[in-house]
């Protein structure tokens, strides 16, 4: 008797789990092998005993979670496997996994999994605009369609990044003798803003948080350009009147901020299209810049892939599904757990 269809493709609380191969997509706790889409905490961790990810997404896991560290016996316990984009890799099983841009940060892929004649794709986290630091997104038939639902409301738009970068630039201009500091993600968004700046001519040296030095470092050995940075450490705050500093959304308002030139506090992040968040977060110029897929990117994408299910995680799955519903798209809600992070919009 032939299996059911798709019944080789079980979401469980902690992942998506592969069944004939034994692995788990983007797990959020530890196992034998695992198929990670990116790097960001919610879908990337140290402990698994087999990685399977860009090479990319492979180098911000050690930096970020120590992946290659020895353990007490002096040896390293996990193995890393590195897929190119478009590349195709057979897993236990005779599943066959193929990693394809996801235009969500750096190493971002969405992943192909194919068995039995059946095609089933994890989109993990990304976006539909483009983004100098990272490969677009690339639209994919397949049957079953595995989407994130970060932004999943309708009243999420997010608007041309031009004018974001627009607001930032035209600010700087009229108060010289201030700073504007912009809150963004570690992984991912401030090297994104960092690059739109150096593409609208902006090359003055742009002034970082500690905590984001070496993330920068690695965009830039992975080639992407970020012009000339500047610790924001130790410098001297007349020294930093005119220029921009970028930040983790946590130092907006804490002690190290304090010593910054008269800061104008601004945060790059698709939540700032909720007015209620900024003034929470004492933002004055509220940047909405977003890495994920907005409403009109997310039912686009669905229309375009025109999967036969689509299944909808990490976020506001219930309006998604309702959209599905409404349009004859047959669909479900996934309960993953641990697939939220405020900042990182």
């Amino acid at each position: 008797m032939s299996a059911a269809p798709f019944s080789w493709i079980k979401p469980e609380p902690w992942g998506i789990h592969v069944v004939p191969a034994d692995c788990w997509v983007d797990p959020s706790r530890a196992v034998d092998k695992a198929l990670v889409t990116h790097g960001h905490a919610d879908h990337a961790r140290g402990g698994h005993g087999q990685t399977v990810a860009t090479p990319e997404t492979l180098a911000i896991m050690e930096l970020r979670y120590r992946t290659g560290a020895e353990d007490d016996a002096g040896e390293i316990p996990h193995q890393a496997v590195p897929v190119e984009y478009g590349e195709t890799i057979r897993l236990p099983g005779r599943v066959d996994a193929t990693y394809i841009p996801a235009g969500h940060v750096l190493g971002s892929a969405q992943i192909l999994l194919e068995h039995a004649g059946e095609r089933v794709i994890v989109t993990g986290d990304y976006k539909r605009r483009a983004d100098p630091t990272c490969p677009a997104f690339e639209v994919t038939p397949c049957d079953i369609f595995i989407t994130e639902a970060t932004f999943g409301l309708p009243v999420f738009c997010h608007p041309p990044i031009a004018e974001e970068m627009a607001k930032l630039l035209d600010r700087l201009a009229a108060h010289p003798d201030r700073c504007v500091l912009v809150g963004a993600y570690a992984l991912g968004k401030a090297q994104r803003v960092i690059s739109e700046l150096r593409w609208r001519g902006h090359h003055d040296a742009i002034y970082i948080h500690g905590a984001l030095e070496r993330m920068c470092a690695l965009y830039q050995e992975f080639g992407v350009d970020l012009g000339a940075l500047r610790p924001a450490t130790g410098i001297p705050a007349k020294e930093m009147r005119g220029h921009i500093i970028l930040s983790p959304p946590s130092a907006l308002n804490d002690r190290w901020s304090r010593r910054l030139p008269d800061p104008i506090t601004a945060m790059a992040s698709g939540w700032m299209r909720v007015r209620q968040r900024a003034r929470q977060k004492n933002v004055e110029l509220p940047l909405v810049i977003s890495d994920h897929a907005d409403w009109d990117e997310l039912t686009h994408t669905i229309r375009e892939v025109a999967p036969s299910e689509t299944w909808i995680t990490h976020g506001r799955e219930e309006a998604l599904l309702h959209w599905c519903m409404t349009h004859q798209i047959r669909a479900r809600a996934l309960a993953l757990v641990g697939r939220e992070d405020e900042d990182e919009g």
